[in-house]
């Protein structure tokens, strides 16, 4: 029998699936800016993304020419740090839920994959919501078959 997520901690895991939903959006987005700017780079367009320099405020140059700030490795390392937020993100309704281990991993790749966040951000939240409504429900029913009397025979 898989273990079920404890009543008292259903408060904690409506807070962990909010931090979840939040971190799964900005993850895919940066995921998808970092996709866009591999493709700019590592193909024979061949550009990064520059922010401040001699061609203005924002502009493509040739790979390997940026004097100012280089906005495809500022994508690319936000988007590697906030990966480690969604990580623990996933990891603590993981937890709270009780899944098994697949499940987890399922949710690691949401932030490696792209568009995968978005799809995963969705069904979960809307698993973890009727799950705890339906929790709710059956605890607050009250159960008649321990207030049933019992007759007794000799």
């Amino acid at each position: 029998m898989a273990l079920a997520p404890k009543p008292k901690d259903f408060p904690r895991i409506r807070g962990a699936l909010k931090f979840y939903q939040v971190a799964s959006i900005v993850t895919g987005t940066l995921l998808l800016l970092l996709c866009a700017e591999m493709l700019l780079k590592y193909t024979p367009i061949d550009l990064e993304l520059e922010l401040g320099g001699p061609r203005g405020f924002l502009a493509f140059v040739p790979s390997g020419t940026t004097v100012a700030i280089n906005i495809s490795l500022t994508i690319l390392i936000v988007h590697g740090w906030f990966y480690v937020v969604y990580l623990f993100s996933g990891f603590r309704l993981w937890s709270f839920m009780r899944w098994p281990f697949l499940r987890f991993v399922v949710i690691a790749l949401g932030g490696v994959i792209p568009f995968l966040s978005f799809f995963l951000e969705a069904r979960i939240a809307r698993e973890v919501k009727a799950y705890l409504a339906a929790r709710e429900a059956e605890a607050s029913t009250p159960d008649t078959s321990t207030t049933d009397p019992v007759e007794a025979t000799h």
